[in-house]
Parts: C-alpha cells; sequence; structure tokens
C-alpha cells in the first residue's frame, strides 16, 4: 500500500488539515442522520492524542461554487459537538495566525469548501490557501475521493499526506475485497439498470469467480436470452450489451448466477397481489419486481462456498413490500455467515447500505462503505484522484 496513515506521521504540535466527509441529511436545521459524524470521531481523536491540531475541511450540498447559508457548516457543528463531547471552533474566513492564536487541542471547523468555484476547479490558488493553514494534510473523506477538487487532491501534494483511520479502514476492506481476496469471490450486482454499470460487471468479471445479477438489470439479462419479461423493467437496446458480458464471463470462468424463478405483479405497490413463478413463465402483462425463493436458494449456495463476497444494489424492488423478499433473506444469510467467521463480506452504494439496513444484516457485514460513487469507481477498477494523491 503506497498510501501512509496517522502512524506513519509526526503530529506533535502541528495543524492537521483533515479533509473529512460530514454532508449529513438536515430537517429543520437538526441532523436527522449523524452517522458520517460519528464515524470520523476516531479520526479526530487520534490527531488529537498525537499532539496535533484537527483543522477540519468538508462540502456541504451543492452550494453550485457560491455561498449559501442554508448549506453553511455551522449547521452541522452542534452535531459535531455533541458526537466529539467538545466544543469546536468555526471559522468562515480562516487565517494561519487566527489558527495559531488557538490552543493546541482545538478543533476547528472551516466553512463549506463549495463556497467557492475555485474548489471544484482543483484551482491551484486555493489549493496553496489551504495548505497556507496546516502543516500536514489527512484525508478521511474515502466518498469524495473520486474528485479531484481543491480539498481532496490539490491540496495533497503540498503538504506531507496521508490517510485518516476512515479512509485506512475503507482501502483495507476494499484492498482485501477485490485486490488480494481470499477465494472464492462473490459479487452481487443488482439495481435498476445495467447500462449504469455496464463498467463495474466488465470489471468484476475478471476478478470474481461467481456473479450475482439481480433487481432490474437482471431482466435485461433474462431477455437478451430470449425469456419474456412482460411488462418489467427491461433495457432491451442493450441485449447484445448483456449477451456479451455474459460471452466474457464463460471466457474468464466467472460463474453467472441469473434468478431461476421470480415474483411478479401487476402493478408496483405495497401489498400488491403477487406469484411466484419459473423465470421462463412470466406472464405477458406482469412485471418481475424481486427474485424467487428458489433463486434465493441458489445464491445462498453461492455464498457457502464464497470466502469473500462483494455486495452492491438490491435483488428486487426491496423498497416496498413484498418485493425486498429475496433481498432480505440473501442479506441475512450472508450476515450469518459473516458472523460465523465464514466470509468476508464488503458492500457499499446508496441504495445496498439502505436494503441491508432493511434487512437488518448491514452490523454483522465486514464491511459497509458509506461511499455512493468512490465505492463504485474503485470496484469498475478506476484510479480514484483522492487517493492517488496520497502515494
Amino acid at each position: 500500500m503506497a498510501w501512509k496513515t496517522l502512524d506513519d506521521m509526526d503530529l506533535a504540535g502541528k495543524r492537521v488539515l483533515t479533509r473529512v466527509d460530514i454532508n449529513v441529511p438536515l430537517e429543520n436545521g437538526r441532523v436527522t442522520d449523524a452517522t458520517r459524524i460519528t464515524r470520523i470521531v476516531p479520526t479526530i481523536t487520534d490527531i488529537l492524542a498525537k499532539g496535533g491540531t484537527p483543522i477540519l475541511l468538508a462540502h456541504f450540498g451543492r452550494p453550485k461554487g457560491k455561498p449559501n447559508p442554508e448549506m453553511s457548516l455551522r449547521l452541522v457543528q452542534p452535531a459535531l459537538e455533541e458526537a466529539l463531547g467538545r466544543d469546536v471552533t468555526f471559522m468562515e474566513r480562516p487565517s494561519r495566525d487566527e489558527i495559531d492564536a488557538l490552543p493546541a487541542d482545538a478543533v476547528v471547523l472551516v466553512e463549506n469548501t463549495r463556497f467557492t468555484p475555485m474548489e471544484e476547479a482543483n484551482d491551484p490558488k486555493m489549493a496553496q490557501f489551504l495548505a497556507s493553514l496546516g502543516d500536514v494534510y489527512c484525508n478521511d473523506a474515502f466518498s469524495a475521493a473520486h474528485r479531484a477538487h481543491a480539498s481532496t487532491e490539490g491540496v495533497a501534494h503540498l503538504l506531507p499526506s496521508c490517510a485518516g483511520r476512515l479512509m485506512e479502514a475503507e482501502l483495507r476492506a476494499l484492498e482485501a475485497a477485490l485486490s488480494n481476496p481470499q477465494r472464492p469471490v462473490v459479487a452481487v450486482v443488482g439495481g435498476a439498470k445495467v447500462s449504469t454499470k455496464l463498467d463495474l460487471l466488465s470489471n468484476l468479471i475478471e476478478k470474481v469467480d461467481i456473479l450475482v445479477i439481480g433487481g432490474g438489470m437482471a431482466n435485461t439479462f433474462l431477455a437478451a436470452q430470449g425469456v419474456d419479461v412482460g411488462k418489467s423493467l427491461c433495457e432491451h437496446d442493450l441485449a447484445d450489451t448483456a449477451r456479451a458480458i455474459a460471452e466474457k464471463a464463460t471466457q474468464t470462468g466467472c460463474e453467472l448466477l441469473l434468478p431461476r424463478d421470480v415474483v411478479v405483479a401487476r402493478e408496483f405497490k405495497a401489498g400488491a397481489e403477487a406469484q411466484t413463478v419459473k423465470t421462463e413463465d412470466c406472464p405477458s402483462d406482469a412485471m418481475i419486481l424481486d427474485a424467487g425463493p428458489d433463486s434465493v436458494a441458489h445464491i445462498c449456495q453461492a455464498f457457502d462456498r464464497a470466502k469473500t463476497l462483494i455486495w452492491n444494489g438490491p435483488l428486487g424492488a426491496f423498497e416496498i413490500p413484498p418485493f425486498d423478499a429475496a433481498t432480505n433473506a440473501a442479506a441475512a444469510y450472508a450476515a450469518g455467515l459473516s458472523r460465523s467467521g465464514k466470509l468476508i463480506s464488503v458492500a457499499g452504494g446508496g441504495d445496498t447500505v439502505a436494503a441491508l439496513n432493511k434487512a437488518d444484516a448491514a452490523e454483522s457485514f465486514t464491511y459497509i462503505s458509506t461511499a455512493g460513487g468512490a465505492f463504485l469507481e474503485w470496484m469498475e477498477g478506476k484510479t480514484l484522484p483522492g487517493v492517488a494523491a496520497l502515494g
């Protein structure tokens, strides 16, 4: 691993620019989910324990390069103070003199980095300004590492740089899952559309032993094989692409698992009348909305054979019962294997985290990534600028 961690840095008496992700949901000016805040606490605590002063840099919302009081990090300050159990100094326009005048054990929160267009443009002037505020740079925002911005990439080249504890945990988990995994490796890729995950599928086929395809994506693969999927969500124009992916799987020795049975309904709503049929028996006036019990059993057998699991995307329309059954059952089974030490399980992506939480399985997975785009781009085999800059 080319990147350094906090353990490699001398932080005593140093001002530590720390890029974090505290882009949390707000309702009536209050944080409704502080998960991202609590996950950065170990990094801040460690910096303080090593004698450093954490200067927190973060974006919040999409202010489009202009100050917006509704997207001020002042709104997040109370929740951050609660998580840390201490006061946090907020700075709208920070200067090195102001920072140096603070006690060594202060925690500083700088205003939203996206309040200027220079951030997303990765303007060298902004990177140099940020670098002037600190002595060391620590990136603890893996979720923003796929963006080459001034606070995630530009400043990393100007100061001694390292990964924070959350970034370190994320990178170690992903490397264990994909770069040097215990085999066999099974990947579950679900979601609505093949078109959004072409790069992911193409990369995983070369890296994993078994690839489970679920959700609306599976319908496109089934249709490409000549199966009538009725009125299901399906990208019929990608039939050739689906066949090419299936052929690539055969060539690389990757076993492709598609649904054997499906849950269908005439309407997509809670409590809709549903039935389970063999995949090839989908009625022409119905929609496939979930994988059936035989498919789940087949997936769980694959989990039994595996040593490592990578999961991205639900197996069905999990938001509405009863179409969450396959995702819930498969997730619970993977969670059980993980708890017993038989499976290393790594999952990520917005819908994935929501689905695993809904199934009460998330806490038992080996690692859950809260990073959406960065998690996907890593799985696609792409270089993440914020990670590369730490090398």
